[in-house]
């Protein structure tokens, strides 16, 4: 597969910032061993950002060597009625199973949590979609994926292609998606707290561990009720998704967020996090008298996101500004704010 990019002026424009000891061509493209001179301008920059309209553009070290690959892209037809079908079938599924959660079986109950749980998990990945958007990154509609579980899915994802800009664009990508699902999960905590709800008799429910955010809307809105409204329970899934997403290990959102801030450090913290949660899995079991919490299990988890390579932004040097520094503060103590020791009980009999 030919390329036809000129790389006589590729290696001119570089030829100020690089010195270009050694060229590869390779069957789809060219690979460039590089020593720097100087800081990458914001004209090479635009430059490089440029060729990713067309290729797969690669800056890193590889066994200590710093190299530039720029691969013909095989552009692939987007497929929208895959993440139509998906959407139509998670629809379903949040019906069905919201529908479980009243004395008898009530699909128009199932309907208003359904919109509710997909709205609240649309959000979050539609920020991400956004953002990614804005920064010129090659980015794919959510997928969202229907199974039974309480809630009738396990989420929604989207699929970035392509390099990332730099480090502005990787906080971007990453803290949006918790910032508009956190505002989304509380508006849908507080409409869900204004709902009266009550069951008549049940036989077994789940006892939520409210995250303090939660409490805090509670109080807003004077609810004293020990039943919450379904469309509120949608709200809490949503903001303890946004805790799990901003643990910061891996390319979970909060590892992008603690890449962007303290560059390559962040594998330290990636890798040093599922020890942590399992001790603190094992510290809330011992103090809470459990025998179950969840938090061991999603260390065990994030311990195969924390060996996943985290990919280098083509601007691995420019430092966030300090206004991003800032939100990614605050974003990190929101996570905090989500967070409950014991998410959520089976209890029979109530």
């Amino acid at each position: 597969m030919e390329i036809d990019l000129d790389v006589e002026e590729l290696t001119r424009k570089l030829e100020d910032h690089f010195q270009i000891y050694h060229i590869d061509r390779l069957p789809d493209g060219f690979r460039l061993y590089l020593q720097p001179k100087r800081t990458l301008d914001d004209e090479l920059k635009s430059h490089l950002m440029s060729l990713t309209a067309k290729y797969d553009v690669r800056m890193g070290y590889y066994y200590g060597e710093l190299v530039l690959e720029i691969r013909k892209r095989v552009e692939k037809k987007e497929r929208i009625w895959i993440n139509v079908v998906l959407l139509i079938a998670t629809f379903i599924t949040t019906t069905i199973m919201g529908s479980f959660f009243y004395q008898e079986f009530n699909i128009f109950g199932g309907l208003m949590f359904s919109f509710a749980i997909m709205f609240v998990l649309g959000s979050h990945e539609m920020g991400h979609y956004f953002a990614a958007k804005r920064w010129g990154m090659k980015t794919s509609l959510p997928y969202f994926i229907p199974f039974p579980t309480i809630i009738g899915t396990l989420g929604a994802v989207i699929r970035h292609r392509g390099p990332i800009p730099n480090r502005r664009a990787l906080f971007d990508v990453g803290v949006s998606g918790p910032l508009v699902g956190i505002v989304a999960s509380c508006l849908v905590v507080v409409i869900g707290l204004n709902i009266p709800f009550h069951l008549e008799s049940y036989e077994e429910g789940l006892i939520l561990g409210t995250p303090i955010l939660f409490e805090l809307l509670a109080r807003l809105v004077n609810f004293d009720g020990e039943l919450i409204h379904p469309i509120a329970f949608a709200g809490w899934v949503g903001l303890f998704v946004t805790f799990l997403n901003l643990i910061p290990v891996g390319q979970l959102d909060g590892g992008h967020i603690l890449r962007a801030i303290i560059g390559k450090r962040a594998v330290i913290v990636s890798r040093f996090m599922p020890l942590a949660l399992i001790i603190l899995g094992s510290a809330i079991n011992y103090v809470y008298k459990v025998s179950d919490s969840i938090w061991i299990f999603w260390g065990l988890i994030t311990l195969f996101f924390s060996m996943q390579p985290h990919p280098d932004p083509i601007d691995d040097k420019t430092p966030l500004d300090t206004k991003r520094l800032i939100i990614g503060i605050i974003t990190f103590i929101l996570a905090l704010l989500c967070f409950t020791p014991i998410p959520f009980q089976l209890s029979k009999n109530l």
